[in-house]
């Protein structure tokens, strides 16, 4: 009976701390193409080819009325920072920078949005 009252105690123990752990990490994801939101939080403003993109914590959007549009990055659009949790990756010998599904190689001070 004292071996089953131990062995009982230890699972639930154990069961404490794995649920414990599992409760900490944060997936974030990159929300599909054709999202609509109604506010960015403090988006920078980067025209690329005559258009107004706005990019906010690693989010491409772009502007319909007083919405917001969340749309894919566009290739060639240069960064002057990538958000925190940027993850470096070597591709064919090149160092590039991906974040959220977006993939950027670092030219100068800049950063520019690359196919991969």
């Amino acid at each position: 009976m004292k071996n089953l009252k131990t062995v009982l105690l230890t699972m639930a123990l154990l069961g404490a701390m794995i649920s414990s752990n599992a409760q900490r990490k944060v997936v974030r994801v990159y929300p599909k193409h054709g999202t609509v939101v109604t506010t960015v939080i403090k988006p920078k403003v980067i025209v690329h080819k005559r258009t107004n993109f706005y990019f906010a914590d690693g989010i491409w959007y772009r502007a319909r009325g007083r919405k917001y549009v969340v749309c894919a990055a566009p290739v060639g659009v240069k960064v002057r920072k990538l958000p925190r949790g940027n993850k470096v990756v070597v591709v064919n010998g090149r160092k590039l920078y991906k974040y959220k599904g977006i993939w950027y190689k670092k030219t100068g001070r800049n950063y520019i949005v690359v196919n991969v």
